[in-house]
């Protein structure tokens, strides 16, 4: 290692390079689209991302884990004339009915039910108009930055701060929320399943509507919608090849197209899995396990780092580099733990990680009472 004082030495420990062909276009239907790493909202493919449009009942994944954070699933709604007035697609619910929060769920996620949706909200909030201001808080929160629901159930409307909307870009952030919700998932891939109202007078059996679960591998959740305005929607999620992938697709197709945003997705995931692969790589520290001392009691102390191990999501014509960034010496004194340096992981030249150099013990400086030490050996010695 060559020695450079005062200034820091960069040491390219592993260099990769991984070549394909350049991506093509999609040819979508879809006028909104994305598919993005779930893991770091990386996008992966996107047409027109931030452009603000109706989603119609997608709107119903938040309006689920809304509940699923805020409510007893066990506790029992009551049916509002509000509710039981809602249009199709609906349950059917009655006013003074009272349904378990849980099954109410099921309704509104498998079967799309737009009187579910209001029971929902009412139990949750009081008020449609309540539970709107906090399922936009929850939006907000999420990292959407443009999105704005007016109803739980994605029907359209506006209000004072403008129409029921969002982004391709916004719902498929969202999705990668909702998917680390064990309940949300367990919902949303049930086949089909069967409740009754409070009292056990009326039965109801609720199918799943979202074909990709049984006809597209690895597929772990998603949601449909569809009204005059918004068009064909979907919302949905994936693992293929170590990645799990959100995605939506918005405007993809009007009556009697109704089949056209499942191959957008197709689309959409196989674009994904051709272009890009998650790798792991560890870097090599053999040549940086040690680093000299100035004015220390011992010229040299041994190194440590953290977790070397690292993962990505890249694009395979990325540009991978590992260096590590330490300087030709430290001063003492030193202190065990004390960081003196770090390695970088750089895709295409931009940082994605930094990983710590520690000394691995601690080295005290050469004091006045080292010197007089010194001083009187030497004295001993020459009497």
């Amino acid at each position: 290692m060559k020695t450079i004082v005062s200034v820091f030495l960069y040491v390219i420990i592993c260099s990769i390079q991984i070549y394909a062909v350049s991506a093509e276009e999609i040819n979508l239907n879809a006028k909104a689209a994305v598919i993005m790493d779930a893991e770091s909202g990386k996008i992966l493919y996107e047409k027109s991302k931030d452009q603000k449009m109706p989603n119609a009942s997608t709107t119903k994944i938040l309006t689920c884990l809304y509940i699923l954070k805020h409510c007893d699933l066990d506790q029992m709604a009551e049916v509002s004339k509000n509710a039981a007035m809602q249009p199709k697609v609906r349950l059917g619910v009655r006013e003074g009915e009272k349904y378990k929060v849980k099954d109410l769920l099921y309704g509104l996620m498998l079967e799309s039910y737009n009187d579910c949706a209001v029971v929902l909200a009412e139990h949750a909030e009081g008020s449609v108009e309540k539970f709107e201001k906090r399922m936009n808080q929850m939006a907000e929160n999420l990292g959407t930055l443009n999105t704005h629901f007016v109803t739980p159930n994605g029907l359209d409307g506006i209000d004072k701060k403008g129409r029921h909307e969002t982004t391709a870009q916004d719902l498929a952030k969202i999705m990668a929320r909702c998917i680390k919700n064990q309940q949300f998932l367990e919902i949303t891939q049930t086949k089909q399943y069967t409740f009754t109202d409070g009292s056990r007078k009326r039965r109801f059996i609720c199918n799943n509507h979202n074909a990709l679960l049984s006809s597209m591998q690895g597929v772990i959740s998603g949601k449909t919608g569809y009204t005059s305005k918004a068009g064909y929607c979907y919302v949905g999620a994936v693992k293929q090849k170590n990645m799990t992938m959100t995605f939506s697709v918005l405007a993809s197709g009007w009556p009697p197209h109704k089949t056209y945003k499942w191959k957008d997705v197709r689309k959409l995931v196989q674009y994904a899995t051709d272009h890009y692969e998650r790798r792991e790589i560890i870097a090599d520290t053999s040549k940086i396990k040690e680093i000299s001392i100035k004015n220390g009691l011992k010229e040299k102390v041994l190194l440590k780092t953290g977790n070397l191990k690292a993962a990505f999501l890249v694009k395979k014509t990325d540009k991978i580099k590992i260096e590590s960034i330490l300087p030709s010496f430290i001063d003492a004194p030193v202190k065990e733990g004390q960081k003196v340096g770090k390695i970088k992981y750089l895709i295409n030249g931009k940082s994605q990680k930094s990983v710590p150099i520690y000394a691995k013990q601690s080295v005290k400086q050469k004091d006045y009472w080292y010197y007089f030490e010194k001083i009187i050996q030497r004295f001993t010695l020459t009497t």
